[in-house]
């Protein structure tokens, strides 16, 4: 499993977060063109406040995975940082609400994976689109689900890890120098 986790890492390390990267770059650089050609020359594309943040949202969607991985999102951590300082029992008792919260977000990860993609088709059937009515709103929803679907797998290999490290064994390493674009 340590291998498969590695090759996860690298994947995302090495191909999600220059993508991601690209992909912001990209908006940046449509953002200071709009500028320029807004305040400059007095006329603008009327879709591209749309593209500017649905591609942003596209980028944010790919790094869901990596950020889950590092432990880097949203995180309430209060309650079992006082766990950790009571003792071994406490300690333990904290590794298992950990581990439980880590299983229910794959749990769930996989429910909105699973129900997101009849709406990803119903969108692409309907042909659903932003607000400006260029561009079209579907592949944003794929991407989006994606990006939990690559969250996921960051939970599965937590969840393993997890397990590991509850019976007594040693859980998932990150493995050593891998750094990508967004580090």
């Amino acid at each position: 499993m340590q291998r498969a986790y590695v090759i996860w890492c690298a994947f995302q390390d090495k191909v999600l977060a220059y993508v991601a990267a690209l992909v912001l770059l990209a908006c940046t650089l449509l953002a200071v063109v709009e500028i320029i050609r807004r305040y400059v020359f007095g006329v603008s594309f009327y879709w591209q406040q749309d593209a500017v943040t649905f591609f942003i949202l596209s980028a944010v969607y790919l790094v869901f995975g990596i950020s889950q991985r590092h432990g880097v999102h949203l995180n309430v951590t209060a309650f079992l940082g006082l766990l950790e300082h009571r003792g071994p029992g406490a300690r333990r008792a904290g590794e298992v609400i950990n581990f439980l919260a880590t299983l229910i977000s794959l749990v769930f990860l996989v429910a909105v994976v699973w129900w997101g993609i009849p709406e990803a088709h119903d969108s692409q059937r309907f042909d659903t689109r932003t607000e400006s009515l260029l561009l079209p709103l579907w592949p944003f929803l794929w991407v989006l689900l994606a990006g939990f679907a690559l969250m996921a797998v960051s939970l599965v290999f937590q969840v393993y890890s997890g397990i590991q490290k509850l019976v007594g064994r040693d859980g998932l390493e990150e493995p050593e120098g891998t750094r990508g674009a967004l580090h």
